[in-house]
């Protein structure tokens, strides 16, 4: 028992395989993903930029973009860089120490995002359903009280995993068949009993992200019935639009992610490479559209970004000393 023990706090290194079955592919699937990361990158870092440098875009909803920003920043790099790592050098080897660390930023940034979209659902239908209470609804005080709060959530809820996985013992079990390190991937390589992990999981999951998606879903029903009573046509179709983009993403963002937790946990029988490749898309796909869909289809930050672009092409000009 004794040596059972002192196992599971000796030092492991975990040999993360990519994506089983497709390890030739790696190359051509690394093309779209580092596209998609580097898009991610640009548009988040150039939204956020917007919003802290223009004073006028210091609103709730411009705020809750800024949030969504960060926590889109932080989920795709913390898995993106490593996974290319694996397709392109073949960057297997991952300690034990980094694992849990990347499991604890993944997770903590998708509870994170989780919390925003829900705030966001919740900003747009006072905006809707309320417009002469929004001002004195949302305040800037309410604001930083929803930020602290998804900051905290994530932090409760992602702390124990870290000691539910120390307290294990692997016995030499290192390949995990995947591209980033998450807490039921972990957790299958132990030579011990992980129920208390398994539903740990389920129940968190269930009462974090589960309940986010059953209040977005009902606030959203709430908009859309206040949407199909406005008296104009085009208004209506504008806002059906926005809802819908909106919908799309966020569908996006939790049909992959629900579909890994849930085969982890009770489903064996889904191929493995449909399994790693759907874990991959609810960490690349959504930081990569949210700019778009939440940001640039905003007037307000399209002008800005016009701006930008106008202001950088007149000293491209400029310095080139030829006129445009």
């Amino acid at each position: 028992m004794t040596t059972l023990n002192q196992s599971s706090f000796d030092p492991i290194t975990f040999i993360l395989t990519g994506i089983p079955g497709m390890e030739e592919s790696h190359i051509w699937i690394s093309v779209p993903v580092c596209l998609m990361y580097v898009v991610a990158l640009f548009a988040n870092s150039v939204l956020l930029f917007i919003i802290i440098t223009e004073h006028s875009l210091h609103e709730p909803m411009y705020l809750f973009l800024a949030m969504l920003a960060v926590a889109d920043l932080l989920l795709s790099t913390t898995t993106v860089p490593k996974m290319l790592a694996i397709f392109w050098f073949s960057a297997k080897e991952i300690s034990f120490d980094a694992c849990i660390t990347q499991m604890f930023f993944t997770h903590f940034s998708f509870i994170a995002e989780s919390t925003v979209l829900l705030a966001m659902a919740f900003d747009r239908y006072v905006a809707i359903c309320y417009p002469l209470r929004y001002p004195t609804i949302l305040t800037h005080s309410v604001i930083g009280k929803i930020a602290v709060t998804a900051v905290l959530r994530g932090l409760c809820i992602m702390f124990p995993p870290i000691f539910l996985l120390k307290r294990l013992p692997y016995c030499g079990h290192t390949v995990m068949p995947h591209t980033y390190c998450e807490h039921m991937g972990i957790a299958r390589l132990a030579c011990a009993d992980i129920t208390a992990n398994i539903w740990y999981g389920f129940t968190t999951t269930l009462l974090s992200s589960g309940l986010d998606v059953m209040f977005i879903a009902v606030s959203y029903v709430l908009i859309l019935r206040a949407v199909f009573r406005l008296p104009s046509k085009d208004a209506r179709l504008k806002a059906l639009s926005t809802c819908g983009s909106h919908i799309c993403v966020i569908l996006m963002f939790y049909t992959p992610a629900f579909f890994s937790f849930l085969t982890h946990r009770f489903v064996h029988s889904i191929p493995g490479h449909i399994h790693i490749l759907l874990a991959n898309l609810y960490v690349i796909v959504p930081p990569m559209l949210n700019p778009i869909v939440y940001g640039v289809r905003t007037r307000q930050i399209q002008e800005r970004v016009t701006r930008m672009v106008s202001q950088a092409w007149g000293f491209h000009c400029f310095c080139g000393g030829r006129g445009c």
